[in-house]
Parts: structure tokens; sequence; C-alpha cells
């Protein structure tokens, strides 16, 4: 299945690029807060980082497609579980994903543009352990849906947004559902 929407986000990529005014390319680098929700993790967001590139298809003075390629680190913490005990208490998890978000810009003006797509993301340490009873613990990929704004000031690209899981990233049977959320927050530079 998501092999299916990551072709069909390139072939909408492919024919914006086609029918393109304008394009630019550039890279990113920011701070990403993110946290696991599901009764196994503790509450709170925790500091990762996101680094990447970006192309920006214009379309009209006012609409744009923005597909990124982006790196990205969500660290969460293990809690006590009173079901099944798969970690201890405290015990650190860090999940590294290949964001492939596909963003609507609208320009609001020259300096502020609001950002709103989907986002696939490719859990690149699938292996990730729960214990040593518990291998494979998250599922290899995840959805979710992207909501931000970006200051444009000359070729640089301020940017806030807020990322919200679709779907239960739990691979483990018997387990609550496991849903991402994050809040990025970076700076972008035009290349191209």
């Amino acid at each position: 299945m998501q092999k299916i929407i990551l072709s069909l986000c390139f072939i909408v990529a492919l024919s914006a690029a086609a029918s393109a005014q304008s394009f630019s390319l550039g890279g990113k680098v920011g701070a990403n807060l993110g946290k696991v929700d599901g009764q196994r993790f503790k509450d709170g967001y925790n500091f990762g980082y996101v680094l990447g590139a970006y192309a920006e298809l214009g379309i009209s003075k006012t609409i744009a497609i923005q597909p990124e390629l982006l790196f990205s680190q969500t660290n969460t913490t293990y809690k006590d579980s009173s079901d099944i005990i798969l970690s201890k208490p405290g015990d650190k998890v860090h999940l590294n994903y290949l964001n492939i978000p596909v963003l609507l810009n609208i320009n609001a003006g020259k300096l502020l543009t609001f950002q709103l797509g989907p986002q696939f993301s490719v859990l690149m340490n699938k292996d990730q352990k729960l214990g040593d009873e518990i291998t494979d613990a998250f599922k290899g990929g995840d959805v979710a849906a992207v909501l931000g704004a970006q200051l444009n000031v000359g070729v640089l690209k301020v940017y806030g947004r807020y990322n919200i899981g679709l779907n239960n990233i739990s691979d483990v049977t018997n387990s609550d559902k496991w849903k991402s959320q994050a809040f990025q927050f970076g700076l972008g530079i035009k290349i191209l």
C-alpha cells in the first residue's frame, strides 16, 4: 500500500514539475520535537533532528508543490506497562525515519507561506527492540498529516510545522495503538 501511495505522489510531483512556472531546490536543517503516543511510552516531546532537501514547483504566484526528502529522528522513553514488561522503564527508543512530505504551499504574500499535505515515512532502523523478547517492535513506515507555516526572507526559509501520525506504528501483537506526533522547526536555504 505504501509503495502505491509513494508512486502516486511521485507521479503528481512529476506532473507538477512538467507544468511548473518556477522551480527551486534547497537544503533544510532543524529540530524535531517528537513523541510516540501509547501507554508504553512516557508522555512528552523529546528532541531529535531533521536534515534534508526540498524542491519547490511553482504552479502559480500563490500555489506551489513542495516535495521533500528528510532524515528525521524521533526519540521517546519507555515506561512500565501493566500487561507485558517488554523493556526496563526509562529505556530510550530512537526511531530514524526517511520522511517524504509532499506539501501544498499557499503563499499569503511574499513573506508568508502556509503548508499542508501528507507525509510518508520509512523507518530506517526497523530492528528497534523493546527488551529481549520483542524485535521489530515498530512497523516499517508511517503516514502523517502535515500543517505548517514558512517565512520567506530572500533565499532563507524559516519554517514550523506539526505532523500527526495517522496509522498505528506498533508491530507488537496485543499492544495498544502507537501513533507519532512531532513539531518541527528549522531553516531552509534556496540553492538553485
